[in-house]
């Protein structure tokens, strides 16, 4: 997917945090990060032991300040330029949930807070190195990316490359972001691990609400004027984010570490369901079709009762 050249793009939204280098990005973190974070917050523990946890013990380095992403004006950026990928992912998602959450549920949008990082940066739920990953921290409603971790995605997961790959994980921290809004994130708390965890369907219902964000992004129009922000999907596009959300999968990831897929230790759901659940929501549209908590088999999102 790529975004319309002439495109008007609000740098604004994002801001940029300045810190010290971290080790790189460890896989336990990334789009799986907000599950333990929402477990500690809720359960009254310290949720900066949590992060340092996932990211492998390591205290942050001092952050050094926060500005907003610079040179971020069109579409041409954003098709060029990673940290202006990310910013005009954010318009669009905005221009998406402002439009559809409250006519789908009749609770109006809140925008998260989103912050760029390279290294570390302080959080509401403490301080994180680049080792988490993408993440959403609900204490603060904002979502977190060290935009190394894209290519981290290519080069150790094997995802595509492709624009709308990166997309996906940006629309998936904003998932959580509307989980939060609903009142549902907590639900992540009612068994940490499995492959029926309350972990795994907040993991994919996020995945299905990335999905909806796909399916209205390439038609609403972008703010003053008549074309939308993203040109048409194609099917490279969809393909794109499939791979995403594909090589993300715990069956994928305990293979590739361990040479075995244990289920108990589950906590995002397999590669087949992230990409149904994304699919879901890409072919309806629709947040009901997303209610992974009350699927009857993950396998198949149309078990939603």
């Amino acid at each position: 997917m790529t975004f319309d050249p002439n495109a008007r793009i609000d740098s604004s939204r994002v801001s940029r945090s300045s810190g010290g280098r971290g080790k790189g990005i460890a896989v336990g973190g990334g789009l799986g990060g907000i599950v333990l974070v929402v477990i500690t917050l809720l359960l009254g523990g310290d949720p900066s032991s949590v992060i340092g946890q996932l990211g492998g013990g390591e205290s942050a380095s001092p952050e050094q300040g926060v500005g907003t992403i610079e040179n971020c004006e069109t579409g041409t950026d954003a098709n060029a330029n990673v940290d202006c990928r990310v910013t005009a992912t954010v318009n669009s998602l905005d221009q998406v949930w402002d439009a559809e959450l409250a006519t789908q549920t009749g609770v109006a949008y809140q925008q998260p807070e989103v912050r760029v990082f390279t290294g570390s940066v302080d959080t509401g739920c403490g301080n994180a190195t680049s080792d988490v990953g993408p993440f959403y921290c609900p204490a603060d409603s904002t979502a977190y990316f060290d935009t190394g971790f894209f290519q981290v995605l290519v080069d150790q997961f094997g995802s595509s490359g492709g624009p709308l790959a990166q997309e996906y994980v940006v629309a998936h921290e904003f998932g959580h972001h509307i989980q939060n809004q609903l009142g549902d994130i907590g639900r992540a708390q009612a068994d940490p691990n499995g492959p029926e965890s309350g972990a795994v369907r907040t993991e994919l219902q996020a995945d299905c609400y990335a999905g909806i964000w796909a399916n209205y992004a390439d038609d609403l129009p972008a703010p003053g004027s008549s074309e939308p922000l993203l040109e048409p999907l194609t099917e490279q596009d969809v393909s794109d984010a499939l791979s995403a959300a594909s090589s993300v999968g715990d069956d994928r990831i305990q293979q590739a570490s361990t040479g075995r897929v244990n289920p108990e230790g589950w906590t995002h759901g397999s590669s087949e369901q992230r990409q149904a659940w994304f699919s879901a929501g890409y072919r309806t549209g629709q947040v009901a079709a997303c209610n992974t908590y009350d699927a009857s088999d993950l396998n198949n999102p149309s078990s939603v009762r």
